[in-house]
């Protein structure tokens, strides 16, 4: 049977959110590596794809429950793939890395335990995007300190305000996340829609 309105798989935003999935290891060993030019191309590219797609979702009517599961999916996956390499290479500290991954694990604990099913998740808040939006800003902005060495300082500094900016934001979003989460019955059929 074919898939229509919001139940479709194939649409632009959707394709645009697996390409960004796709890339996500692909960034992780360039970034590992030392590649850092071709890092900070991709980088780029997914985090604006991240605006793209969203906005032809809205604007063409290809919103759909799969892509309001990708786009925040890719989100996390890139922002996890970027903490965890920019402190192996020693560009951030390890304080942040812990601060932005520990949010994450502790919402993944409580779905676990309460067995909170993924159509239940929260609707992403105005917080968690602009968190997400911070740390999308911070991380180019961190590998350009390395890749252009005449500016090195001056990225680095803003990229690390913006990157604590963005852990903060990130973690006060997580807290409307978790008071959703706990008020979510087990079993329960109340539909939510996304978290990011």
């Amino acid at each position: 049977m074919k898939r229509v309105g919001v139940d479709r798989i194939w649409t632009i935003p959707n394709a645009i959110s697996f390409l960004r999935l796709g890339l996500v290891p692909v960034f992780y060993w360039l970034l590992v590596t030392g590649q850092d030019g071709l890092a900070l191309g991709i980088l780029i590219a997914a985090t604006a794809s991240d605006f793209i797609d969203g906005f032809i979702a809205r604007r063409f009517n290809q919103v759909t429950r799969l892509g309001a599961l990708l786009d925040p999916a890719s989100d996390r996956l890139f922002i996890a793939a970027c903490v965890i390499g920019l402190t192996v290479r020693e560009m951030i500290p390890v304080p942040l890395l812990i601060a932005v991954l520990a949010r994450d694990v502790l919402l993944l604990v409580i779905v676990l335990v309460r067995r909170i099913r993924i159509r239940d998740f929260p609707r992403v808040n105005l917080l968690g995007k602009a968190a997400t939006f911070a740390l999308f800003l911070a991380f180019p902005v961190i590998v350009m300190s390395h890749v252009v060495p005449s500016a090195a300082i001056a990225l680095a500094v803003i990229g690390w305000v913006l990157g604590a900016s963005g852990a903060v934001l990130y973690w006060l979003a997580g807290f409307t996340y978790i008071a959703q989460l706990v008020r979510v019955p087990r079993r329960q059929t109340q539909r939510l829609n996304r978290l990011g």
